[in-house]
């Protein structure tokens, strides 16, 4: 088999953006408030903002909970920084 560079595409660049970034722009695109992820993770809404604030680190257990509530790999969270977007 032949291969033709063609046949691929560039790279993207990667981003860099937080676990509580990242769950703060997952929250905001489903339109809910801290409040809202705070009842449907048993969350406090305190701590919701401490996480989404980088003022305290998410730990395994919590991106677990959170990545379920907003229906997401918790990878996509825990590892957030590795994402690729097109240029």
């Amino acid at each position: 088999m032949k291969i033709n560079k063609k046949d691929f595409n560039v790279a993207g660049q990667t981003i860099q953006i937080s676990p509580g970034e990242m769950i703060k722009t997952l929250r905001e695109l489903k339109e809910w408030t801290q409040v809202d992820l705070a009842n449907k993770t048993g969350i406090s809404q305190a701590n919701i903002s401490a996480i989404e604030n980088d003022r305290v680190d998410i730990g395994k257990q919590r991106a677990i909970i959170i990545a379920e509530a907003l229906n997401v790999h918790p990878a996509s969270i825990m590892f957030s920084d590795y994402i690729e977007v097109a240029s």
